[in-house]
C-alpha cells in the first residue's frame, strides 16, 4: 500500500456455470479485507468481474442451444446479481468482453510481440477444456485424468504464439528471493517458487481451433489464450473505470485467489508483467477450498453448494460470519448445513443477538430508553476492550479473518458474563445500587458499541443495526470508533425485532 491506497482484486469468475459457495467465499472475503481497509481510512479500489472467453465457454452456450455472447451475457448477469447479494463494496465490475478490455489486452500483446517475447511454434499436449490448461504426462492421475476435475483430457496439437516464460527463470527467482511475502500463506510460495527452480517452459498463448476470444492483433486467425487474456484485467480494467484509477492505484496491493490458480498468478502473471515493463503487485493471498463432503467443490463433477438458499433461510450476514468463523483463511475448509445453523443459533442468535436485546430492553425498561452517562467505574474493562480493538485490528492486517471473528468474540462472551455477574435486574430493586445499576448499563452499550464496530467488515448489516438499536450513526465505523468512550454520550436506544431470529429448520 502507497500513500493510503489500497488496490484489491478477486480473480475473475469463469461463467460456464452457476455461482456456488466457492465463488461467494472469495468475494466476502475479499469485500471483509475492503471493508476493514476503508476502516482504517485508506482509499480502496476493488475490482471483481467475470472471464468469458475460450472453448470452454464455446461449448458451454452450444450445449445450451445459445450464442457464445448470450451465455455470457446471461451467466456474467449471475455473477454480479451475486455480489449484490453479498453485499460486496467492489467499486467495479469487469467483463472480459468489454471492448475496452479486449483493447488494453491486444496492446500489452502487442508490446511483448515487439520486444521478441513472442515467438511462432507448434505445441502438443494434454488438454483439459475444463481447466483450460496443458498437463504433462506425469501430471496426469489414472486413465489420463485432469489432475484437478478427474476427467479425461484431450491431445491437441497446434501450430501457436508462444511467450517466453522460461527465458523470466531467474528474474522470477529473484522477484521470491527478496519479498518472501510475495505469496501467502508460507506453503503456497514454496509451492510457486518450486515450479519456477524445476524450469519453466514456454507458454502457448494462442488458439488456433479456438474462435471465441480476444483476436491476437497481427494474427487474426488465432485467439489469445483465455489466461493470458483474463489475467490482465487487473491492469486494464483500470484504465477505463471511471476515474483515473491506472495512475492512482496502480500496482496491485493484494490478490486473492484459490490453489488451483497460483501458477498462473505466482508464475505467469509476473513473468507477463515483467515482459511488458509493468510494476508487480505488492502481494497475492492464496486460500483453500470450501470443501462438501470432504470433498472440493466443482461444477464439473457437480458437487456444489449454492449460497441462496442459505441467505434466503438465516440472512446473508449468517453466511457471511459463518464462512470467516468456520474456515481459516488461506486453508481448506468443510461446509455443512448442520454446522451453520450450530454456528447461526448458539453465536449469532444467542450469545450476539440476545445480548443486545436484554441490553436495549434492561435500558428501555431502567432508564426510559437513554444510555445513562458512563462515570468511567469500569476502567478494567475499558482497557481489556481496547487490548481487544488492537488485536482484532491486527488480524486483520495480517488476513487471519477468522481469528479476528474470534477475538471479536471475546468481548461478546465477556460483555454476557458482565449481565451475569452485575445482574441489573436485582441492581433495580436497589435504591442504593443506582449509579453501579448505570454503569453496568452504560458499560454494556458502550461494550456493544465496540462490537459493532469491529464486526462492521464481517456482517455490515447487522453491524449497523447494532448501532441503530443504540442510538448510535452507523456511518461512523472507522477503526477508531471502536475504542472506549468513543459513542455519543446518552444516546436514545432503540427497540427492535430479534437480530437473528430463529430459524426452524426441517428434520
Amino acid at each position: 500500500m502507497a500513500d493510503g491506497r489500497f488496490y484489491l482484486t478477486t480473480p475473475i469468475y469463469y461463467v460456464n456455470a452457476e455461482p456456488h459457495i466457492g465463488h461467494a467465499y472469495t468475494t466476502i472475503m475479499a469485500d471483509v479485507v475492503a471493508r476493514h481497509r476503508r476502516q482504517r481510512g485508506d482509499d480502496v479500489f476493488f475490482l471483481t468481474g467475470t472471464d468469458e472467453h475460450g472453448d470452454k465457454i464455446a461449448r458451454s452456450a452450444e450445449e445450451s442451444g445459445r450464442s457464445p455472447r448470450e451465455h455470457a451475457d446471461e451467466l456474467s448477469g449471475r455473477f454480479r446479481e451475486l455480489g449484490s447479494t453479498l453485499n460486496a463494496s467492489h467499486d467495479f465490475f469487469i467483463r472480459t468482453t468489454d471492448k475496452e478490455h479486449i483493447a488494453g489486452v491486444s496492446a500489452v500483446l502487442q508490446t511483448l510481440h515487439e520486444r521478441g517475447d513472442i515467438y511462432r511454434d507448434t505445441y502438443g499436449g494434454w488438454y483439459c477444456t475444463a481447466c483450460e490448461a496443458f498437463y504433462r504426462e506425469d501430471e496426469l492421475g489414472e486413465g489420463r485424468a485432469c489432475p484437478i476435475h478427474g476427467t479425461p483430457v484431450e491431445w491437441i496439437e497446434e501450430e501457436n504464439w508462444f511467450f517466453r516464460l522460461s527465458a523470466y527463470r531467474d528474474r522470477l527467482l529473484a522477484l521470491y528471493d527478496d519479498q518472501p511475502e510475495f505469496v501467502r500463506p508460507r506453503a503456497r510460495y514454496n509451492e510457486a517458487r518450486r515450479m519456477i527452480e524445476d524450469g519453466l517452459e514456454d507458454l502457448s498463448i494462442s488458439r488456433a481451433n479456438v474462435s471465441w476470444g480476444v483476436p491476437v492483433p497481427w494474427d487474426p486467425e488465432q485467439v489469445v489464450y483465455v489466461w493470458f487474456d483474463a489475467l490482465l484485467n487487473y491492469y486494464t480494467a483500470l484504465g477505463y473505470a471511471p476515474g483515473d484509477e491506472l495512475a492512482r492505484f496502480w500496482p496491485p496491493d493484494l490478490q486473492l485467489m484459490a490453489k488451483d490458480i497460483l501458477k498462473f498468478h505466482g508464475v505467469i502473471w509476473p513473468a507477463m508483467l515483467m515482459g511488458a515493463s509493468l510494476e508487480l503487485p505488492r502481494g497475492l493471498f492464496v486460500h483453500g477450498y470450501v470443501l462438501k463432503g470432504g470433498e472440493r467443490m466443482s461444477k464439473t463433477t457437480g458437487n456444489v453448494v449454492d449460497p441462496f438458499p442459505f441467505i434466503e433461510e438465516y440472512g446473508l450476514d449468517a453466511l457471511r460470519y459463518y464462512l470467516v468463523r468456520e474456515i481459516r483463511f488461506g486453508e481448506d475448509g468443510t461446509f455443512t448445513a448442520e454446522g451453520f445453523d450450530a454456528r447461526y443459533h448458539s453465536e449469532l442468535a444467542n450469545e450476539l443477538g440476545n445480548l443486545l436485546n436484554r441490553t436495549v430492553s434492561m435500558i428501555d425498561r431502567y432508564r426510559g430508553g437513554q444510555v445513562p452517562l458512563d462515570a468511567g467505574g469500569d476502567e478494567a474493562l475499558a482497557f481489556e476492550i481496547n487490548g481487544q480493538v488492537d488485536a482484532v485490528a491486527g488480524h486483520y492486517d495480517a488476513l487471519d479473518l477468522s481469528r479476528a471473528a474470534e477475538e471479536i468474540w471475546v468481548v461478546v462472551r465477556r460483555l454476557n458474563r458482565l449481565v451475569e455477574e452485575r445482574a441489573p435486574w436485582t441492581l433495580a430493586k436497589n435504591c442504593d445500587a443506582v449509579g453501579e445499576l448505570d454503569q453496568v448499563l452504560a458499560s454494556l452499550a458502550e461494550g456493544l458499541r465496540a462490537v459493532a464496530v469491529l464486526l462492521w467488515p464481517i456482517i455490515p448489516g447487522s453491524a449497523e443495526r447494532i448501532l441503530e438499536s443504540l442510538g448510535q450513526p452507523t456511518d461512523q465505523v472507522g477503526l477508531d470508533r471502536a475504542r472506549w468512550g468513543q459513542g455519543v454520550a446518552q444516546a436514545a436506544v432503540q427497540k427492535a425485532g430479534p437480530l437473528f431470529p430463529r430459524v426452524e429448520v426441517p428434520a
